[in-house]
C-alpha cells in the first residue's frame, strides 16, 4: 500500500481506469479514486474505453468527467475491477497499477493490491482508505457502496461476509447515499429494458429437472425491443429467483456475430469452472467469456450445457 501512495505521489498526470463495458464495482472504486486523488491535487483523468456506458450508472460522481480517449501524456494508470489487461480495453504503456478482487486476476500491473477475500473492487478500496487513514467524503462513499451493493447483488451473495456489511454501514454513516444506489442498480428499468424482459421470459428453456435456466438472446432480440445488450444480465441474474432454479447461462448474439456468454449460479456450483473452458473468467458464482461466430446460438448452448452436466457429474 506504501508503494501505491509512492507511486501517486511521484506521477505527474494519473488515469483511473474502469473496465470495459463498466459494472457499478469498476465505475464506482474508478469514480471513489478519482475524488481522493483530486484531493490530493492530483492532475488526474477518469477514463473508460466504453463510449455508451449504462445510464443507470449516471447516479455515481464525475460520471459526466468520464473521457474515452486515454490521455498521451499520464504517467501513472490505476486500473479498478480489471482481472486481466484484455479487461482494460486499451493498450495502457505507462506504468500501472492494478487494484482487483477476482481470484482470477492476471497481477499484470507494475503494483498489484488484489484481495479475493473482498466481494468487490470497492470493498478493496475501502480498505486500502482505511489503512492509510484518509478520510471518506460523501461522495467517495456512494461511490464505494455502489460497488458493494452490485457485487454482493444486493447483499445476498452466498459468499458475503461480514465485513462487507460491516462496510456498507460505515460508508453509510460516511454519507453514502444507499437510497439512490438502490434505486438505480436494483430497480431501474427502461421500456426497452422491459420489453426485452418479457421476451426473454417468453422464450426461456429449463433443463435437469428445472435447475438450470438457458436464454438465447439474438442481435435482432435486441435490435426489435430497442434494448441495450447489458440489460440481458438483470433477466438472468433475476431468474435464479424462481424455485427450483441453481445456474443461469445466456448465450447472447453480439453485432458482430459473436457470442457472449454468461452464467449465474445461486448454489455452490462454481461457474468460473465453465468460463475458464471458452478463455472467460470470473467468480464462482458469476462468470462469462466471448467466442468467435463458428458456432451458432444453439450449438453453444448445447456446448456449454454438456459441460455443466459434466461438472455437476463430477461434483457429486
Amino acid at each position: 500500500m506504501n508503494e501505491i501512495l509512492k507511486k501517486i505521489e511521484e506521477a505527474s498526470h494519473i488515469v483511473v481506469l474502469a473496465h470495459a463495458s463498466p459494472d457499478a464495482d469498476s465505475l464506482g472504486s474508478a469514480s471513489a479514486l478519482y475524488t481522493q486523488l483530486l484531493r490530493f491535487h492530483k492532475k488526474v483523468t477518469f477514463f473508460c474505453v466504453t463510449e455508451n456506458i449504462n445510464h443507470s450508472l449516471a447516479f455515481l460522481p464525475w460520471f459526466e468527467k468520464i473521457k474515452h480517449t486515454f490521455p498521451s501524456s499520464a504517467d501513472l494508470a490505476i486500473s479498478l475491477d480489471c482481472a486481466s489487461r484484455e479487461r482494460l480495453g486499451i493498450n495502457v504503456e505507462c506504468a500501472l497499477i492494478n487494484i482487483d478482487h477476482h481470484g482470477s486476476n492476471t497481477n499484470f500491473g507494475e503494483i498489484n493490491l488484489v484481495d479475493t477475500l473482498c466481494i468487490s473492487t470497492t470493498e478493496v478500496l475501502y480498505n486500502f482508505f482505511k489503512s492509510n487513514d484518509i478520510s471518506i467524503n460523501p461522495k467517495m462513499a456512494t461511490a464505494l457502496y455502489a460497488g458493494l451493493l452490485c457485487d454482493s447483488r444486493g447483499f445476498l451473495n452466498d459468499t458475503l461476509a461480514g465485513t462487507a456489511f460491516a462496510c456498507a454501514k460505515e460508508l453509510i454513516e460516511c454519507g453514502a447515499d444507499n437510497k439512490t444506489c438502490n434505486k438505480y442498480l436494483m430497480k431501474y428499468l427502461t421500456l426497452a429494458a422491459f420489453r426485452l424482459k418479457g421476451l426473454m421470459y417468453q422464450n426461456m428453456r429449463l433443463f435437469h429437472d428445472g435447475r438450470i435456466s438457458v436464454f438465447c438472446v439474438s442481435n435482432d432480440d435486441i435490435l426489435s425491443t430497442g434494448a441495450e445488450e447489458k440489460d440481458c444480465e438483470k433477466v438472468l441474474e433475476e431468474s435464479l429467483y424462481l424455485p427450483s432454479v441453481e445456474i443461469a447461462l445466456l448465450i447472447r448474439e453480439n453485432k458482430d456475430l459473436s457470442i457472449k456468454g454468461s452464467l449465474r449460479s445461486s448454489s455452490e456450483f462454481d461457474v468460473s469452472k465453465i468460463a475458464h473452458k471458452f478463455n472467460g473468467g470470473g467468480h464462482r458464482n458469476r462468470a462469462g467469456f466471448n467466442v468467435d461466430a463458428s458456432l451458432s446460438m444453439n450449438e453453444m448452448q448445447k456446448k456449454v450445457l454438456k459441460l455443466i452436466y459434466e461438472e455437476i457429474q463430477i461434483e457429486k
